[in-house]
């Protein structure tokens, strides 16, 4: 037996291949938008994919278990409570299936969403690991605030809490001690609050050591867990109903689109993501465009701030850039709505000026400074009086409540988000200065050194 763990790290997406030695046979779970890392795998190893197993339709990536059955014909495996649109085998409480040696029997373990299941593998009749989805994570568990408006079963908050509480206590914690624990997730992840940087655990090590298992009551529980949940992206109930469905063929889908060539007339209308550094948009850009740079977590800024609704042209600073954020925005499934895709500055229509950061730090008090953060990073420090906060996700919406009176400072926690917070609000207040902080603002920290 063999368990491979694949790790996504701009979306701290965990999904695993099972190899049966003998059997010369692969069951897959919660695969990732691009199949070919499974293929590749299967190939190595001289194996087949026999199977997909999906814990849940996930909110915060595209799966590929249906192109993986439809290239393989292997046989996708997810709770009948999901209503899965696309041809599969129930597995709930009571399935189980044999490949080799293993068996793979299912949990219904119902909290991060109604149709979650966990999946026990067996081997010779001993229990050896148990894959958690989005159940349990290392250190926290799943939040249970995303199915209230998404998916085939929707569920209240507090409801998905109660069955949380249940799910961990009589179908995960009963397990013995050694039995591995394998999450869909880990930190960074937006679908809980407190994940640990490990990519396993134990249940014995998580009885031990996190929060939500240890002894309380099922009020203090729901009242714990539901306390500080981050933000929910724009885009998850949409990557909920595209799982559900099925999403198209990852290469395909990342072909058909559009490069246009530099220098291609955009329609006005259409909104403009420019990925390029902050530094090259500040000097030049398309009135209205936002700067969402190539980053490390750039889809899911992206699916943060832009809509499933909206359409849009996404720009680079060069073609190997270009490329890599295509593949980025599809493993979200945002390229179709890529109206076309280019590299360099198709304008230098609008700029942003550079903040005299001196001349801020004598006198915040004669700035609007908005601080873009989320609200539980600035209630926990709060960096100056008086900032008005709005967190990135709302800024679109919410950029007019903001006095237009004095210059606008910008800031976040580390100079990433408020380059796109400044390109938000510029527009919105074309009469008044608006200046991004930047990297700056770690010299207003508490920890920072000023020389």
């Amino acid at each position: 037996m063999k368990i491979e763990q694949f790790e996504d790290k701009g979306l701290a997406h965990f999904s695993y291949a099972i190899l049966s030695e003998c059997a010369r046979e692969i069951v897959l779970i919660d695969p990732a938008r691009d199949p070919q890392p499974y293929y590749d795998f299967a190939k190595a190893h001289d194996a087949t994919i026999i199977s997909v197993i999906e814990t849940h339709p996930h909110a915060d990536f595209v799966s590929s278990h249906l192109e993986i059955a439809q290239q393989t014909g292997a046989t996708i495996r997810v709770s009948k409570l999901l209503g899965a649109d696309y041809a599969h085998e129930p597995f709930d409480e009571g399935n189980a299936f044999t490949v080799g040696k293993l068996t793979f029997w299912a949990l219904n373990t119902p909290g991060h969403s109604p149709d979650s299941i966990s999946i026990v593998l067996s081997r010779e009749g001993q229990d050896v690991a148990v894959f958690t989805g989005d159940t349990l994570f290392i250190g926290d568990v799943g939040r249970p605030d995303l199915r209230e408006k998404a998916g085939n079963l929707t569920a209240k908050r507090e409801e998905l809490a109660r069955q949380m509480y249940h799910s961990l206590r009589e179908k995960l914690m009963v397990l013995e001690a050694d039995v591995l624990v394998y999450p869909a997730h880990g930190a960074g992840s937006l679908c809980g609050k407190a994940l640990s940087g490990a990519n396993s655990s134990t249940i014995g090590a998580e009885k031990a050591g996190n929060y939500a298992l240890r002894p309380m009551s099922e009020e203090d529980f729901v009242k714990e867990l539901l306390a500080d949940q981050p933000f929910i992206p724009k885009y998850f109930g949409y990557d909920v109903a595209l799982n559900k469905a099925g999403a198209p063929a990852y290469a395909p889908s990342v072909q058909q689109v559009k490069r246009l060539a530099t220098g291609a007339p955009l329609e006005p209308s259409v909104l403009v993501v420019d990925t390029r550094p902050e530094a090259e948009f500040k000097q030049g850009h398309v009135t209205g465009a936002l700067n969402i740079q190539q980053g490390g977590k750039f889809e899911t800024w992206l699916g943060s701030i832009v809509g499933p609704e909206e359409s849009f042209y996404l720009v680079a600073a060069d073609e190997k850039n270009l490329e890599n954020l295509i593949r980025k925005t599809a493993k979200i499934g945002y390229e179709a709505l890529i109206k076309g895709a280019l590299i360099g500055s198709p304008s230098a229509e609008a700029t942003l000026p550079q903040l005299d950061v001196n001349a801020f730090r004598r006198h915040p008090e004669n700035y609007t400074v908005v601080d873009i953060r989320n609200a539980a990073e600035a209630k926990a420090e709060p960096l100056f009086e008086g900032a008005l906060n709005i967190p990135l996700p709302e800024l679109r919406e919410r950029a007019g409540e903001i006095p237009a009176g004095k210059p606008v400072v910008v800031h976040c926690a580390g100079g990433y988000r408020s380059a796109a917070g400044a390109s938000i609000v510029a527009p919105v207040l074309p009469a008044t200065r608006v200046f991004d902080l930047g990297e700056a603002v770690k010299s207003f920290q508490p920890t920072a050194v000023i020389y």
